[in-house]
C-alpha cells in the first residue's frame, strides 16, 4: 500500500512523457515534410530558371492550364502592352520597404492577354500610391518572362484602393484586361525588346537557402528523447530520496522513543550494526588486563 501512490505518480509521469513524444513526433514529421517541399522547389528553380525561352503557346495551351512543373520557365511573348489595365500590387517587400509591383497585361499576336510583372517601384510620400511609374514601351514589344502561378486573395478579406491589389491575384487583373486574359499564371519580367527608357526595379532572384526545416525536425526528435530522460531522472531522484529516508537513524530513535513511552515492549527493535574494534586496540586491552 505504501508504494501505490508512488506507482500512480510514476505512471502519470510516463504518460506525460509519451504524450509529449507524440506531439514532438507530429511536429518533426511536419518539418520533414516542409524540408522535402523546399527541396522540390529548389530543384525546380535549378532546372527551369536559366532554361532557354520558349514561345508561351508551347507551355500554356488554349485551355489556359498551367503545369506546376513549368514554374520559373522563361517564355517569349510578342505583342502590345495594355497600358490602360496597369495595376499595382501593394505591400511587397523590396528594397527594405513596402514597395509596389507593377502588373501590365500584354496582348499577344494570337489574341490572348498575358499579365507581366515588370518589377517594383518604391512607395510615394503619401504611402497610398507610388509617385513615379515608368511608362511601358509603346507599339510591338517582345517580352521574355518567367512563368509564375497566381496568388490567392487574402482570407482575411483585406482589400486595396482602386487600381491596386492586396496580393498578386491574376484573375483580378483579368477582370480589367478582358476575357481573353490568362488567369492562372503570370510572367516575371526578364527583358523587353525594345527596352523602355525607364523601367521598374528588377525583381530579386529566388532564394536558394534550403531553410531551417531539417534542423528543426531533428530538434523535435531530441526534445522527445529529453522528455523521457527527464522523467527517468525524476523517478530515480524519488527512489534515491526514499532510500535515504529509510536509512535515516533519526527514524530509529523515534521508534525507540515511542516504544518506551507507550510501553510497547513487544515491538522488535531494529538491530544496530556492530562496530568492529581495531585489532591493535584489543591487543592493548589484553596486555593491560594481564598486568
Amino acid at each position: 500500500m505504501k508504494n501505490s501512490p508512488r506507482a500512480v505518480r510514476w505512471t502519470v509521469y510516463a504518460l506525460v512523457a509519451c504524450l509529449f513524444a507524440v506531439a514532438c513526433g507530429f511536429l518533426s514529421h511536419w518539418q520533414f515534410s516542409r524540408n522535402a517541399e523546399r527541396a522540390t522547389d529548389l530543384a525546380l528553380i535549378e532546372n527551369n530558371y536559366d532554361a532557354d525561352p520558349v514561345p508561351l503557346a508551347d507551355l500554356i495551351g488554349d485551355d489556359g492550364r498551367f503545369d506546376a512543373g513549368d514554374e520559373w520557365r522563361p517564355v517569349e511573348v510578342t505583342g502590345e502592352y495594355v497600358a490602360s489595365a496597369q495595376t499595382f500590387v501593394r505591400n511587397r517587400p523590396h528594397g527594405g520597404t513596402n514597395a509596389y509591383e507593377v502588373l501590365v497585361p500584354i496582348r499577344t499576336d494570337d489574341g490572348r492577354v498575358f499579365v507581366v510583372d515588370r518589377g517594383w517601384i518604391p512607395p510615394g510620400e503619401s504611402a497610398e500610391a507610388p509617385d513615379i511609374v515608368p511608362a511601358v514601351p509603346s507599339g510591338e514589344v517582345t517580352v521574355v518572362a518567367r512563368l509564375r502561378p497566381t496568388e490567392q486573395l487574402p482570407s482575411s478579406g483585406r482589400s486595396a484602393p482602386d487600381g491596386q491589389l492586396p496580393t498578386l491575384h491574376v484573375p483580378s487583373v483579368a477582370e480589367i484586361a478582358g476575357d481573353d486574359t490568362l488567369s492562372t499564371v503570370y510572367g516575371s519580367l526578364v527583358s523587353e525588346d525594345p527596352a523602355a527608357a525607364d523601367t521598374p526595379h528588377a525583381l530579386e532572384d529566388p532564394a536558394e537557402d534550403p531553410g531551417p526545416f531539417l534542423s528543426y525536425a531533428v530538434q523535435w526528435i531530441l526534445f522527445a528523447v529529453m522528455g523521457f530522460v527527464f522523467i527517468g531522472y525524476m523517478i530515480r531522484t524519488e527512489i534515491r530520496a526514499s532510500a535515504e529516508d529509510d536509512d535515516d537513524p533519526d527514524d530509529i530513535d523515534d521508534v525507540d522513543a515511542m516504544g518506551s513511552s507507550e510501553g510497547s515492549a513487544h515491538l522488535p527493535r531494529p538491530k544496530r550494526p556492530r562496530r568492529r574494534r581495531d585489532r591493535d586496540a584489543e591487543e592493548e586491552d589484553a596486555l593491560l588486563d594481564a598486568q
